[in-house]
C-alpha cells in the first residue's frame, strides 16, 4: 500500500528550543527548509568545542542538508519528470538506477511481502485515479469499471530488481515511493550528521523524525503523538531515544462525495480507500525508512489486523482506533517502554 505524497503525520516535535545551558559556549542551532513537498527541520547541539568549527554551523550545514535532499529528490521523486523514478515509470521494462533507489525499492518489497501486499508501491495509478497523487484531478468516486482497469496496472510482484536495474514485468507499471522515501530522506540527513561527528539531534521531514542524543541540558528529545482531533492536541509524550519515529493517519487528507468520506490511503485488493476506524499509526524503529513503510502498512491492514502484524515482527506500534466520540489506544509491548511516564 502506498500513501499519497500529501500523507498525513501526527507527530509533533516538542523540543526545539534551547531552555538551559551549563556552558555558554555551547550551542543549539537549527536549521530548516522545503522538500519532498513539505518542510523540513534540523535541531542540533554543538558542543562548546565543536561550536568553533565554522563547517558545523549552520549556513554551512544547511547547504550541505540541502544538497543531500536535493540528491534525493532526483532519484525518487514522482514529480520532477527527469528524476531517476520518473524515467523508470516512463520506460517499458528497465531502468538503471542509483544504489540510494535500490536500496529503498528493497525495502518497499520486503514490506510488501511481510505485510501480505497491504504495502504496495506499484499502487500509485490507484492512488492518481481517486485524485491524491501527482496526477490531481478533481474530487470525484471514479466507476467500478475504471477501479478494476485500473487494478490491472498494480502489482509490486511484476517488480523486481537486478543489479542496479529496475525491471518491471509488466509495461505500464507505475512505482510511487512518497511512503517511504520522505523516511529514507531523514535518515540520510541523521546519517550525514553523524558523519560531521554531531551526535545530538532531531531531525523531522514532514513529521517523519530520528532522534540522536539529547538535548543542551542532557535531557531527551521529547516527541508527541497528536490526538486526531480538531487542534494540535496531545494524546501521548514520548521519549525514543536514538530512534526514528514515524506517523500515518486518514483524517486529514481526504474528500467528501455525496456526504462520504474518502481516505487518502488506499487498499491496494479493494482498489478504494480503507474503510475503518484506525486513525493513526504510530511506529518507531531504528531507520525512519521501515518507520515510515510500516506506518502505512498497518494503517491498511486495520486495527486488528494491523496489531496482529506488529506483534508478529515484535515492532513498537501504537494505535488510536475511532470509537464513538473518542478514541481507544492499542500498542504492542515493545512500544511501551517509550511512554513520559506522568
Amino acid at each position: 500500500m502506498i500513501n499519497s505524497s500529501i500523507k498525513w503525520l501526527a507527530l509533533i516535535g516538542l523540543a526545539f528550543f534551547i531552555s538551559s545551558c551549563s556552558k555558554p559556549e555551547a550551542q543549539l542551532l537549527h536549521i530548516q527548509g522545503q522538500t519532498m513537498g513539505t518542510y523540513y527541520q534540523v535541531s542540533y547541539a554543538l558542543s562548546s568545542e565543536q561550536s568553533k568549527d565554522k563547517q558545523l554551523l549552520t549556513n554551512h550545514l544547511q547547504t550541505l542538508i540541502d544538497q543531500q535532499l536535493e540528491l534525493v529528490n532526483d532519484q525518487m521523486s514522482t514529480y520532477r519528470p527527469q528524476s531517476e523514478l520518473s524515467l523508470f515509470n516512463q520506460s517499458k521494462h528497465a531502468y538503471e538506477v542509483s544504489d540510494a533507489t535500490i536500496k529503498v525499492v528493497k525495502r518497499a518489497l520486503k514490506v510488501y511481502q511481510q505485510s501480505g501486499g497491504a504495502f504496495d508501491v506499484t499502487v500509485g495509478p490507484l492512488v492518481n485515479l481517486w485524485g491524491f497523487g501527482p496526477d490531481k484531478k478533481p474530487n470525484k468516486v471514479p466507476s467500478a469499471e475504471l477501479i478494476e482497469q485500473t487494478k490491472q496496472k498494480i502489482g509490486s510482484q511484476y517488480l523486481s530488481i537486478e543489479g542496479n536495474q529496475l525491471v518491471k514485468a509488466k509495461p505500464d507499471l507505475y512505482v510511487d515511493l512518497s511512503s517511504i522515501a520522505k523516511g529514507y530522506g531523514v535518515d540520510v540527513i541523521a546519517e550525514f550528521l553523524t558523519k560531521q561527528g554531531i551526535t545530538n539531534y532531531l531531525v523531522d521531514i514532514g513529521g517523519e523524525l530520528r532522534a540522536s542524543g539529547t538535548k543542551l541540558n542532557k535531557a531527551p528529545w521529547t516527541l508527541a503523538v497528536e490526538r486526531p482531533e480538531f487542534g494540535q492536541n496531545v494524546q501521548r509524550l514520548l521519549h525514543i531515544g536514538d530512534n526514528a519515529i514515524a506517523t500515518s493517519g486518514d483524517y486529514r487528507n481526504y474528500f467528501e462525495f455525496d456526504g462520504i468520506r474518502y481516505s487518502h490511503t488506499i487498499d491496494p485488493t479493494t482498489g478504494r480507500p480503507i474503510n475503518h476506524k484506525l486513525v493513526s499509526v504510530t511506529v518507531i524503529d531504528k531507520s525512519s525508512m521501515v518507520a515510515d513503510a510500516l506506518a502505512t502498512a498497518i494503517t491498511v491492514l486495520g486495527p486488528e489486523n494491523g496489531l496482529k502484524f506488529a506483534n508478529k515482527l515484535h515492532q513498537p506500534v501504537f494505535l488510536l482506533t475511532k470509537q464513538g466520540d473518542g478514541f481507544v489506544e492499542s500498542y504492542t509491548p515493545e512500544f511501551e517502554p517509550f511512554f513520559v511516564k506522568e
